[in-house]
């Protein structure tokens, strides 16, 4: 299958063909870095789900392995769902939800486990414990940590009987047996009708409860999406609840197209992928890539720093080994420029908080500047409906900084550091628009671009 150059992403993990969904079972493991994902290797359509892999020595050069874990047991025949890994006395272990259905076209879910020597070949442990009373067959996505006594915890997204999402929390001392311990909120609560790929972050002062709750209405400018994914702040008890408030919820991304993020551990550095997706299905079928034989990507792996109450999102430092030519040119007021290629980096560093500008990228993209809101309004054109829309985030210190990755069809905006992100899927046939335009009355910066190399072994 060829990829045309006006879709094809060269530093995102994306599939060599079919649908591409959720990360899965991040992890380190024997001297590499381990990313599964959601995979339909036979469509694009969201079924025939298996766990793809691709691993990296540096965590930007990505070599793609045999499919890890494939739907062939009565407890996971119709698809391997999204789930956590953890290392654990030189072994590798896989947690996934199996889902089942009935000849009566009725459906299960079991959470189960599988777990490996080489990091490549896996053995199926089967289901870890019986679906619990009072939940609709909607629940997976199982993630597991260990705390500082040695106890093993399991948490699991969720839907309750009465329609209202949750997640559950299991307790085990041997990673075998397991004991559910209700709901993982302290608070009575209801949000959404489904919580999906629940992650715990644990920090020296505070935890984080990261999740994906799916019927959230719209409020302002949050919530715009069809489905969500944030976090609140507070801290897991002894009993292994989490002690936070659902008031306090912070969507992590503010862009189009940010879902189901999961994180793993390395050396006290928190990572992070997520799926550059968050679409009605409408929407998805009619996404260019799907002419092509394929749909989908992953983020950029991103650096969790927690600070000041907020989760910080910075592309990590080692994508700096991309870089193969740059150019730096002072800004004043307004500028045009050309993209170096459709795989770019673009860093523009202001003197002091601007005034009020645009920013044009090839065209397509536009971001305003408010400088009396101190907002950021990220707009682009719809390809099924072909109209404009946004997303809108107000920042919470000056703005200072765009670092922008900027690639045939996607963005990632990562604005002062991480404290705010947009990605964004856009699609453009016309491979020679590369302008990026600069317009103000008053504003002084640095722009930085750089031609970024590609990262993904396609064999």
């Amino acid at each position: 299958m060829n990829k045309s150059d006006a879709y094809n992403l060269k530093y995102h993990i994306t599939p060599t063909h079919g649908l591409l969904n959720d990360p899965n079972g991040l992890a380190y493991f024997q001297g590499q870095y381990h990313v599964f994902y959601q995979w339909n290797p036979y469509g694009t359509e969201h079924k025939n789900k298996s766990w793809g892999h691709v691993v990296s020595d540096d965590l930007v050069n990505w070599h793609r392995k045999e499919t890890a874990l494939v739907p062939s047991e009565w407890y996971d025949k119709d698809g391997i769902y999204s789930g956590g890994s953890i290392v654990h006395e030189g072994k590798l272990y896989l947690f996934y939800t199996g889902n089942v259905i009935n000849k009566d076209g009725t459906r299960a879910s079991y959470q189960c486990a599988a777990v490996s020597e080489d990091g490549h070949q896996f053995q199926k442990l089967g289901p870890l414990f019986e679906h619990p009373a009072g939940y609709t067959r909607h629940v997976r996505d199982p993630k597991v940590w260990k705390d500082d006594s040695g106890t093993w915890w399991l948490i699991v997204g969720a839907q309750r009987e009465d329609l209202t999402g949750d997640a559950l929390v299991y307790k085990s001392e041997d990673l075998i047996s397991w004991s559910c311990q209700g709901s993982f909120l302290e608070q009575e609560h209801s949000f959404g009708y489904m919580w999906e790929c629940p992650d715990v972050l644990q920090f020296p002062e505070h935890d984080v409860f990261v999740f994906s709750p799916q019927g959230l209405p719209e409020e302002g400018d949050q919530y715009k999406n069809p489905n969500q994914s944030g976090y609140i702040v507070g801290r897991i008890s002894e009993s292994g609840k989490f002690l936070g408030t659902l008031s306090d919820f912070n969507e992590l991304d503010r862009g189009f197209d940010f879902y189901a993020p999961q994180t793993f551990k390395v050396n006290n550095r928190i990572l992070m992928f997520g799926w550059m997706s968050a679409m009605t299905e409408e929407t998805e079928q009619a996404v260019p890539t799907i002419e092509e034989g394929w749909v989908h990507a992953l983020t950029l792996q991103r650096e969790i720093v927690f600070a000041d109450g907020v989760l910080y999102q910075r592309p990590l430092h080692e994508l700096q080994l991309l870089r193969q030519h740059e150019v730096h040119e002072g800004i004043s007021n307004s500028g045009q420029w050309s993209l170096p290629s459709l795989a770019a980096e673009v860093v523009i560093r202001f003197m002091e908080q601007p005034d009020s500008f645009q920013l044009i990228i090839r065209n397509t993209v536009q971001i305003d500047y408010d400088h009396e809101q101190n907002s950021l309004t990220v707009w682009r054109t719809n390809w099924l409906t072909n109209e404009k829309e946004h997303r809108k985030a107000v920042l919470g210190h000056s703005l200072a900084e765009l670092h922008m990755f900027i690639e045939s069809s996607s963005i990632e905006l990562f604005v002062n550091e991480g404290e705010e992100v947009f990605s964004l899927r856009y699609f453009l046939e016309d491979t020679n628009e590369r302008s990026v335009r600069f317009e103000s009355d008053c504003s002084e910066a640095v722009l930085s671009m750089y031609r970024l190399q590609e990262s993904i072994d396609e064999e």
